[in-house]
């Protein structure tokens, strides 16, 4: 509803934790955002009381009533409560954590200070939690103890991650492919040998992979993990297009992706860089050295403040 893209959704216990494409763009939204969860588990537990009250009334618990019909509203809205009332924890990842940040944000201005600041909460909360539960074990209440030292764990956790991804996000903000990507590729031949693409090219450019590139179309890439599984005495032999990782499989992205898009889609196909396509033509490739000295750059400018914390 409110545009934002939701890459996963990780469901735990005591509730879901939602993993976004990008930040909200206003404080006022990321309020309004957290506080939809929370407020939706206290609807439903109203709703459910309401209902196992009326059960009650109407059957009773005693014999030939409606146990089990009444047990199991009962519980379900209490559970529904419990949950609403865990995630408004001022804490990330949850949900009160969130509007803690959202509130902070409104009044500082500044979304890497409000985060910073509602970790620096995030951990307190987490620590107390954690030698609650330790408490507990002391006293021989393992079980509760433990689960309470896990949920501290978590939300400690948690608020490390958020305020990491929030670093990396701010540090890139404003920041296209386009504007960082190397535009002169050197590129290789299909039909060159692999020996070939390892003397004139890998011992001699510090590069880590290369196009592959057959009258100005790209039919994949070629990386030295790629010629690393090739046996030395077999590379005369072998042609570049055997190695390479061919164009179905190869991933590009456009020139006006956002850069922080690129990072991410590197960490999670495992990759050091990507090819920039623009429409069916090369643009140029960006890698994760690239990211890594404009983050770098940026901080040493002052346009962002990596220890901001």
């Amino acid at each position: 509803k409110n545009g934002l893209p939701i890459k996963r959704i990780t469901l735990f216990f005591f509730g879901g934790v939602s993993e976004m494409g990008e930040e909200p763009k206003d404080p006022a939204l990321e309020v309004r955002m957290a506080a939809a969860g929370p407020l939706t588990s206290f609807l439903i537990a109203i709703v459910l009381g309401s209902f196992w009250y009326l059960t009650v009334l109407v059957g009773g618990p005693g014999p030939g009533g409606l146990t089990p019909i009444i047990a199991t509203l009962y519980y379900a809205a209490l559970l529904n409560g419990v949950l609403g009332a865990f995630n408004l924890i001022p804490a990330f990842p949850l949900d009160g954590g969130r509007v803690l940040r959202g509130s902070l944000w409104n009044g500082s201005k500044n979304l890497l200070s409000a985060t910073a600041n509602a970790t620096r909460v995030s951990e307190a909360i987490s620590l107390l939690m954690m030698a609650v539960g330790l408490f507990f074990v002391v006293f021989g209440d393992f079980v509760n103890g433990l689960w309470i030292i896990f949920l501290g764990w978590f939300i400690r956790s948690g608020a490390e991650t958020s305020l990491r991804q929030t670093r990396l996000t701010e540090s890139l903000a404003g920041v296209r492919v386009g504007d960082i990507m190397t535009r002169e590729l050197l590129s290789v031949s299909p039909d060159a040998s692999v020996q070939q693409l390892v003397s004139d090219y890998f011992l001699v450019h510090p590069h880590g992979g290369y196009p592959v590139v057959s009258n100005g179309k790209l039919l994949g890439v070629v990386t030295m993990s790629s010629v690393r599984s090739i046996p030395r005495d077999k590379r005369d032999f072998e042609r570049v297009s055997q190695a390479m990782v061919p164009f179905e499989r190869t991933i590009t992205i456009s020139p006006t992706t956002p850069a922080i898009d690129a990072l991410q889609i590197m960490a999670k196909n495992g990759v050091g860089r990507l090819i920039v396509m623009d429409g069916d033509k090369i643009a140029g490739m960006i890698t994760r050295g690239d990211l890594m000295k404009t983050m770098k750059a940026r901080q040493e400018l002052g346009m962002w403040d990596l220890s901001h914390s």
